[in-house]
């Protein structure tokens, strides 16, 4: 399968930390949200989120590292949405996948913006998070992803490419956020009252075949 004609990018968080996104105009890379100590419920597992600040450095951009990047999935299902529904030993969140929401962006949207602001971004082949992971800074190299796995529910077989990612460099803006996903009706509420101070007001939608 070829890359999509327009690509969509998702970052999934707890819907608590809505508040401090809305309120910040957007998202911050782990190494900038870790001097916020109430931003949120934290839903990452801290040594991975560890070896993206320490070790994990982009080829395409010698000298910046994955957790000085906001990061985003190319489609649903992740298998770290997963570890949150099992409630996986390496997390410190046991709080299940009922109160993670999904924002959803166009890429190439994102990479103009980030691009017109002067911020760099780069796309993964597979996990940012692992110990060895090939990445590139240009959207003719698209199909170097393996768009089947990304739309897979079914990743067992094809685990590190379901993960590739998109990354963009500090910070994303609140503005480039087309949709807001949720399990429940419970969550669309509390995401509708979260918004209703933005000036920017994507569309809020139930979907929980988002989810396992």
């Amino acid at each position: 399968m070829t890359a999509p004609e327009n690509p969509k990018i998702y970052h999934i968080l707890h819907v608590d930390r809505l508040k401090s996104v809305i309120s910040q105009n957007g998202l911050l890379s782990d190494s900038r949200i870790a001097s916020q100590p109430n931003a949120g419920t934290n839903i990452g597992a801290p040594h991975i989120k560890e070896r993206r600040l320490k070790s994990n450095e982009l080829a395409s951009h010698p000298g910046l590292f994955v957790g000085e990047c906001v990061p985003f999935y190319f489609g649903v299902w992740s298998p770290m949405l997963y570890v949150i529904h099992r409630q996986g030993h390496d997390l410190t969140y046991n709080g299940g996948q009922a109160p993670i929401v999904y924002l959803e962006a166009d890429l190439k949207t994102t990479v103009s913006w980030a691009e017109s602001h002067g911020l760099k971004w780069a796309c993964t082949t597979g996990n940012a998070g692992a110990s060895f992971f090939d990445d590139f800074s240009s959207l003719s190299e698209l199909n170097k992803i393996d768009w089947d796995a990304v739309g897979s529910k079914m990743w067992k077989d094809c685990r590190d490419a379901k993960q590739a990612e998109f990354l963009v460099q500090a910070c994303f803006s609140w503005s480039l956020v087309e949709r807001v996903v949720v399990y429940d009706n419970t969550r669309h509420q509390l995401v509708m009252n979260e918004i209703s101070v933005a000036d920017h007001k994507p569309s809020v939608q139930v979907n929980p075949a988002w989810y396992y």
